[in-house]
């Protein structure tokens, strides 16, 4: 159940034995946590989104599964740009509010640093980021796949990534890296 947005009850609360294969199958890839942005000043959105994937060429793609229900997903098809923002393991809580789990009086950027781009809101704060270009979208599943060329990179000090393993976030091992 939701109200304004926000999650009351865990999306993964239902018992393993009863989830499809697929989602058990997900839950055992570990994926990077990313925000996803689109815009303007007036109107900014932003989703936690983690299936992501970069592909290397010329030119370097991105692509990620989004709703079409969601307000990101009209806001990248109306103005063709997003930024994708890399999340630092501390940064759980971040993840959690755009995904709609925690309260976040006046929304998610309310109560955070932020500064608008021809590709949509940026999070200053989050130094490894990509700007993109929307190429298309297509339908994957229960959602849709989306592809956007990748124009714009910046690629600040990360440290540790955040990590969603089984349903909840997780630390790379020591010497992992």
């Amino acid at each position: 159940m939701t109200d304004g947005g926000i999650h009351y009850e865990d999306p993964f609360a239902t018992p393993a034995e009863e989830r499809s294969p697929v989602r058990r199958l997900r839950g055992r890839l570990a994926a990077g946590v990313t925000i996803w942005t689109s815009g303007g000043a007036h109107e900014r959105t932003g989703l936690t989104v983690s299936s992501t994937i970069v592909a290397d060429g010329d030119p370097p793609e991105v692509a990620g599964i989004i709703s079409d229900t969601t307000a990101l997903w009209e806001a990248i098809h109306g103005t063709r740009a997003f930024v994708i923002h890399v999340l630092h393991e501390r940064q759980g809580t971040l993840a959690d509010v755009f995904a709609g789990l925690r309260p976040s009086p006046g929304g998610p950027f309310a109560a955070t640093e932020v500064h608008d781009s021809e590709y949509g809101p940026v999070l200053p704060f989050l130094a490894t980021r990509v700007a993109c270009r929307l190429l298309d979208s297509r339908p994957a599943g229960y959602a849709y796949l989306v592809r956007g060329e990748a124009e714009e990179f910046e690629l600040g000090d990360l440290g540790d990534p955040l990590v969603l393993f089984r349903g909840g976030y997780r630390r790379l091992a020591p010497g992992a890296g």
